[in-house]
Parts: structure tokens; sequence; C-alpha cells
């Protein structure tokens, strides 16, 4: 068995989770109880389990985001694709200038306001060029994108509502 990194949220509304989570990985969960749900998707090295109770309940932190790195910017749009397909809402970033590097991605928001993030790394950055091109340390959102610019990457600055960022379905 390959292995896989385990990651382990905690939703208010399991059944909304277990929906969203469907959709964007493709797959059904592997294990699904009343208050858990486990998923293994295809694309992704990833074994997510999410317990049904929020975050606050537990005293717990939520992630900043989680990223899936892919082998090809092929991959991030046959991806993107079928996610959007699903009827999720989807933020692009083609081409963009993030975290001292090139990159293709898309993202997703599940119904706990946790950012994932599907993506393939171009090319690193040079660091000279990037104090040509004024980047900040984080990095600057530089390139074609069908979204209105994200103020910043890696990720999405905390202080932007949900209502504030754009995006769209298929």
């Amino acid at each position: 068995m390959p292995a896989r990194i385990h990651i382990h949220i905690h939703s208010d509304d399991l059944a909304k989770s277990k929906d969203f989570y469907e959709k964007f990985f493709g797959v059904k969960p592997v294990k699904d109880l009343a208050d858990y749900v486990k998923f293994l998707p295809d694309f992704a090295p990833v074994n997510l389990a999410i317990s049904g109770g929020s975050l606050e309940a537990e005293g717990a932190r939520q992630v900043s985001h989680v990223g899936v790195q892919l082998d090809s910017s092929e991959e991030v749009f046959e991806q993107m694709q079928r996610v959007k397909a699903t009827g999720l809402k989807v933020r692009d970033e083609i081409s963009v200038n993030c975290c001292h590097a090139n990159q293709d991605k898309f993202w997703v928001r599940d119904p706990s306001g946790i950012d994932w993030e599907v993506y393939h790394l171009n090319y690193d950055l040079d660091p000279i060029e990037e104090k040509k091109m004024g980047m900040a340390k984080r990095g600057k959102l530089i390139g074609l994108t069908t979204m209105a610019p994200a103020a910043g990457c890696c990720p999405t600055p905390p202080a932007r509502s949900r209502t504030e960022r754009h995006e769209t379905h298929a």
C-alpha cells in the first residue's frame, strides 16, 4: 500500500462535509459511520478522516489549508474540470507566482472553512528575480487567472471574508 498523509478534521455538519468531499475527491468514503467518515481518494495520497463536532469543542486549531501537489499541469486541469462538473465552487490561479514558485492551481473550500489547494509547481523562482519584481516574502500573485486577483497566496489571508472571495462554478 502506498504511503498516505493522514489529515483529521472536525465538522459541525458531517453530512454536508461528506457530500462536499465525495464531490471533491470523486469517491465515496471507505468508512461511513454516524459520527465519522474516512476518504482515500485515488488522485492524492491522502487519508482524510472527518469527525462530527466543532473544533472549538475539542480546543483544536483549524488548519491553514491543505495542498495536493500533482505531477503535471494537465493533471491539475483534469481534476479542476472534474471538480467543477460536480457544482463545487472553484477558484483557479493559472501561472501564478506564489510562495517563491510559479504554479498552476485551483482552490476549493470545505463546509468547515478549510481551503484545499490542488497544484503543480511549474518552476521555482529565482530569488534575485523576485527582488526585482518587488515580491513580498510570502509571495505575490502574478499571472493569468479567471478570477479577480487575490490579495496574496499560500494561503488566502484570514481577514478576507467568504463573501469577498471570488469563486465560480463550471
